[in-house]
C-alpha cells in the first residue's frame, strides 16, 4: 500500500503483440513485465520513446545497427561465361569505336581533290541507293618505289568504275589505252586527258567516253606514295597472279620485277609494283587487259585482308592509315560508308571494256560494248 500523492516505484505495462491489454477482461495473455521510467526527463542514452518501441519487440531486443565506419564494398562474384562475353563484347566495341575515330580524324585532315574537280563531278549519288566513283591512279613519279629521276607529267595508270551501294558493288575498268574524244584536244589515249588538264579533265573525258547517261560522283585518286606503307599497315596481302612475270626494270625496281605464277603473298612495295607491270617477256601476249586485271587483284586482295581476322588487331592502324593513301572529295563519313559498301558488297568480278580492235597503238571500243557496260555497271541490265 502507498500512501495517497506517493508515487509508485515502478508501473505495470501488459503488453500483448505490441498491444496494451485491459486486465480487468477475462483471462490474461503471456504479457511482461517492464520497470518504467522515473517521473522526469528521459536521460540521455535512453533512445526516447523509439527506445520504449525497441524494447517492446518480441524479446527485447533491438534491431541491428548499421556499422560504423567506411561501407564494405561488395564482392564482384565468380566469374561467368555470361559475364566473359559481355566484357569481350564491350572490349570490341571499344576497338571499333576508336579505329572508327582515327579514320574519320584521319579523313579529315587529308587534303581533297581540286576545285575544278570536285565541280565536274555531278554528286547526286548517295551510298545508300547508289553512287558512281571513278577511281585514278596516277604514274606520277613520286614515293619510294618510285624512280624521282624519270621526269614528265603524269597520266591516268589505272582507271576504274565503281557503283557501290548498299550490299552491292559493281566495277569496270577500262583500259589506259582506249581511244577516246579528250575535250579541247582531239582524239587521243585516254590517259593523257590526266596529264593535259587534271583531274577534272579525266572526269569530262572518261563520262564523254561511257556515254548512256553515266555520271561521275565521286573522285578517288590513290596516291602511290603511300600505298605501300598502307598495304604493310594490313600485313601485306595476297593476289592471284595468272602468269609467271619477269618484268624488266621499271620505277625502282633496277633489277626488274619477278613474281611466280599461283598465289602470292606480296609487301606494299611488290604489290605496287605487281599493278604497275608494263612488259612480261615471259607473257609476250599480254596488254593492257591483263594489266587492268593485276591491279584488280590488289583490290581484290585489300579487300580480303581487311575482312581477315588478323586485320582486326591492327584496325585502328589500317583505319590511320587508309584515307592517308588516297586524295578524294570524300570527308569521313562518307569514305566510311563507301568503306562498307565495299566491305558488304561482295568482291564481286570486275569488268575490264573489251576492245573491239587494236589500233596501231591504242584500243579501239564499240558504242554497243560501252552501252552494255554501262548498263551492267548501274545495275540496269
Amino acid at each position: 500500500m502507498t500512501s495517497k500523492g506517493a508515487v509508485p516505484p515502478f508501473e505495470v505495462v501488459r503488453l500483448y503483440n505490441g498491444v496494451v491489454n485491459d486486465p480487468g477482461k477475462g483471462d490474461r495473455p503471456e504479457y511482461k513485465v517492464y520497470r518504467s521510467r522515473r517521473k522526469g526527463p528521459l536521460r540521455p542514452g535512453d533512445g526516447g520513446l523509439q527506445g520504449l518501441r525497441d524494447r517492446a519487440r518480441p524479446g527485447g531486443e533491438r534491431p541491428p545497427e548499421e556499422p560504423s565506419g567506411p561501407r564494405r564494398t561488395r564482392s564482384p562474384g565468380p566469374i561467368t561465361p555470361g559475364r566473359v562475353v559481355r566484357w569481350i563484347a564491350l572490349a570490341v566495341a571499344g576497338w571499333l569505336l576508336l579505329s572508327f575515330v582515327l579514320f574519320v580524324v584521319s579523313a579529315q585532315l587529308e587534303g581533297g581533290v581540286s576545285s575544278e574537280a570536285e565541280a565536274a563531278l555531278s554528286g547526286n549519288g548517295n551510298f545508300f541507293s547508289g553512287a558512281t566513283v571513278l577511281v585514278l591512279g596516277s604514274d606520277e613519279r613520286k614515293g619510294d618505289s618510285i624512280d624521282g629521276t624519270q621526269g614528265g607529267p603524269g597520266r591516268a595508270d589505272s582507271i576504274m568504275l565503281v557503283r557501290a551501294q548498299l550490299g552491292a558493288v559493281r566495277k569496270l575498268s577500262i583500259p589506259r589505252d582506249a581511244s577516246a574524244e579528250v575535250p579541247g584536244h582531239g582524239t587521243q589515249k585516254i590517259n593523257g586527258a590526266y596529264s593535259l588538264g587534271g583531274p577534272s579533265l579525266m572526269i569530262d573525258t572518261v563520262e564523254g567516253f561511257m556515254g548512256n547517261g553515266l555520271k561521275i560522283d565521286h573522285l578517288i585518286e590513290v596516291d602511290f606514295e603511300d600505298f605501300p606503307d598502307f598495304i604493310d599497315a594490313m600485313g601485306g596481302i595476297t593476289v592471284n597472279n595468272k602468269r609467271k612475270i619477269c618484268a624488266p626494270e621499271f620505277d625502282n625496281f633496277f633489277r626488274g620485277f619477278n613474281l611466280k605464277k599461283g598465289e602470292r603473298k606480296l609487301n606494299g612495295r611488290r604489290a605496287l609494283g605487281f599493278a604497275r607491270v608494263r612488259k612480261n617477256p615471259c607473257a609476250p601476249a599480254e596488254n593492257d587487259l591483263d594489266r587492268a586485271g593485276r591491279q584488280q587483284e590488289v583490290l581484290n586482295g585489300i579487300r580480303g585482308r581487311l575482312l581477315s581476322p588478323s586485320t582486326f588487331l591492327r584496325l585502328p592502324l589500317v583505319s590511320w592509315k587508309a584515307p592517308r593513301t588516297i586524295r578524294t572529295d570524300l570527308r569521313g563519313p562518307g569514305l566510311m560508308a563507301l568503306a562498307a559498301d565495299l566491305a558488304t558488297g561482295g568482291s564481286g568480278d570486275t569488268r575490264v571494256l573489251e576492245p573491239s580492235f587494236l589500233g596501231s597503238s591504242d584500243l579501239q571500243f564499240s558504242d554497243a560494248e560501252k552501252a552494255s557496260a554501262a548498263r551492267e555497271l548501274l545495275g540496269e541490265d
